[in-house]
């Protein structure tokens, strides 16, 4: 059995974490399968959007206990290698081409919070949960640190990193992280429809701007400003801005 399913449904790759009854818990085998669907995607030419979501109950409770057993062995350079690993996911998911949507159902904790954090889009059922509690045990959520400064302010980082409390959908919603709350049984078909919103679009636009946004991340405001010229410059010569303008221009006047 795979644990992670892969599905297209027209320009859009559903990528399904498949491990229910351990609640999609991370190990080497899910991170690496994942990884690989989402480089199979980033390859697609036909893929507009992709989402990730979790098989039963719960989108990702993090680690496994058959990890955290090898975590309590292993040496440091040990150690060093897996969390590489996850994170090299978390930065992958950054590199693909196309907007990653996680599509969160029931739970998302730990490096599960972590992955769905790291996707570009988060839209949530309204009895979802997140959280990090590795601090209840002496673990430290340095995995996940890097995206959550991100997409929070120091405080609101600080604060969920090092409380370890269960976070609603409601309250990230209201901290912009969460970017729509679906309600009812119809979770599954919304996502898609909203997901599908990107099959109207140009795709050379919507990736270039993906690309920026995650390349001025480091940059001075100034450079920031250049280098949105140089993108800027290049959509400007895209057979899709070519053509958008062409079609404007032919409607105005």
């Amino acid at each position: 059995m795979s644990v992670v399913l892969s599905t297209t449904e027209d320009a859009i790759r559903v990528l399904t974490l498949n491990r229910p009854d351990k609640r999609n818990a991370l190990n080497d085998e899910l991170i690496a399968a994942l990884k690989m669907a989402l480089s199979e995607a980033d390859a697609d030419e036909g893929v507009k959007c992709i989402v990730i979501r979790g098989a039963g109950k719960d989108f990702c409770s993090g680690a496994d206990l058959s990890a955290l057993q090898k975590i309590a062995t292993a040496s440091y350079e040990e150690n060093l290698e897996d969390a590489r690993s996850l994170g090299e996911l978390y930065k992958l998911i950054r590199r693909v081409r196309q907007p990653v949507i996680a599509a969160v159902k029931g739970r998302a904790l730990a490096g599960g919070f972590g992955l769905a954090l790291a996707c570009d889009l988060i839209f949530a059922h309204d009895e979802a949960r997140f959280g990090f509690p590795e601090v209840k045990i002496g673990f430290v959520p340095a995995m996940v640190a890097a995206v959550v400064r991100r997409n929070m302010s120091e405080k609101d980082a600080f604060a969920i990193l090092t409380l370890g409390n269960e976070i609603s959908v409601a309250e990230l919603h209201d901290r912009g992280i969460v970017e729509a709350i679906i309600h009812g049984e119809d979770f599954d078909s919304e996502i898609i429809a909203i997901a599908k919103q990107y099959e109207k679009l140009s795709a050379s636009a919507v990736q270039m701007t993906k690309r920026l946004l995650y390349d001025i991340d480091t940059l001075t405001f100034d450079a920031a400003i250049e280098h949105g010229a140089q993108v800027n410059a290049t959509a400007r010569m895209t057979e899709d801005c070519q053509r958008g303008i062409a079609r404007f221009l032919k409607e105005v006047i």
